[in-house]
């Protein structure tokens, strides 16, 4: 059964914060921020850019790239990140209303980082399983920024969490850009090593904790977690990749392009070395920051946008996210 990709859309707010201002928030050397962390500026949420209105946006530019009428989409997966305009709140079900797909139905998923890639495989399940499903909509908004405090060096990694809206159309029996196999692989060992330590049942939101700062992101284990992740995180990537790559019929040798999310340049370049691709088979995305699940949607558009995608290429999405979850999926990308 070929299940392949309509069209993807996009919405970066215009908003933007330079490696210059988060170097001098932190009190580090731009020099760390700009060539170390890659972050040469990143989007940040303005005044109107909320989470699901953010994928709003990116699911009508995809709906109006494909030309189709969004009466025609079954099933909505909401892709975005459970921070958004309201605590308890299932989003896929706004974002339906929204964009008029009223004969669908739609639900939220989440595997923070890993959940674009998680929801392409749960997508294809669907398709597979239910023979009335024909078209599924992924979209979501990301601007876990919100957590960031700049002056807490225990979550340095993630200061270049920024800001966007992704989605991605899916129809079965489509030919082109087709969706092959995802790997996933999730360690609880990490589940509770990043965490927004206040706002849940275990340490509820009060005076005391805001004024400690607990409902930011922090990293409780520094050092244990940096001493048991490092590497096995890098080769969890390997893994996830080659394993989507064998699943679908092929070597590591054919990918063509790696749509990867943004992490610190010497790790880019060390999955890129150990899979034998050139610096020309994926982008750095260094003038974005890490958009979370929205990564792998806006790479493969930048790709798709400079000719780095052509008919016939291998192309793999990977990802990984806090908890810890590593996946990959690969994509025939054209007719080919």
């Amino acid at each position: 059964m070929n299940i392949g990709i309509l069209s993807t859309g996009i919405y970066l707010p215009e908003d933007y914060m330079t490696g210059k201002q988060i170097a001098q928030l932190a009190g580090i050397p731009v020099q760390i921020v700009e060539e170390k962390m890659g972050i040469k500026k990143k989007h940040v949420p303005g005044k109107n850019d909320h989470t699901c209105e953010m994928g709003i946006m990116a699911a009508k530019r995809a709906i109006d790239k494909a030309g189709i009428n969004p009466m025609d989409i079954d099933v909505v997966i909401y892709i975005g990140e459970e921070h958004k305009e309201y605590p308890l709140w299932t989003a896929g079900i706004k974002l339906q209303e929204e964009i008029g797909a009223l004969n669908a139905w739609a639900f939220d998923v989440a595997l923070r980082c890993g959940t674009t890639v998680m929801a392409l495989k749960v997508a294809k399940s669907l398709m597979i399983a239910d023979s009335s499903i024909q078209t599924i909509l992924l979209a979501g908004g990301y601007r876990n920024v919100d957590f960031i405090d700049y002056q807490n060096p225990r979550t340095r990694f993630m200061y270049n969490l920024g800001a966007g809206g992704g989605a991605i159309l899916l129809k079965k029996d489509h030919s082109k850009n087709r969706l092959l196999e995802t790997q996933l692989m999730t360690d609880g060992s990490f589940s509770e090593d990043v965490v927004v330590v206040a706002g849940g049942t275990k340490n509820p939101i009060t005076k005391e904790t805001l004024e400690q700062r607990k409902n930011m992101l922090d990293v409780l284990d520094p050092e244990g977690m940096k001493r048991r992740l490092e590497q096995k995180s890098m080769d969890n990537f390997l893994r996830v990749i080659k394993e989507s790559v064998r699943k679908s019929g092929y070597r590591e040798s054919d990918i063509s392009y790696l749509a990867i999310l943004h992490m610190k340049r010497s790790a880019h370049e060390y999955v890129l070395k150990e899979l034998g691709l050139s610096k020309e088979q994926s982008i750095y995305l260094e003038d974005y920051g890490h958009i979370g699940q929205i990564d792998q949607i806006l790479s493969l558009e930048l790709a798709l946008r400079e000719g780095k995608i052509k008919d016939g290429d291998l192309v793999v999405l990977v990802s990984a996210g806090i908890g810890y979850a590593w996946g990959a999926s690969t994509i025939k990308w054209g007719k080919g």
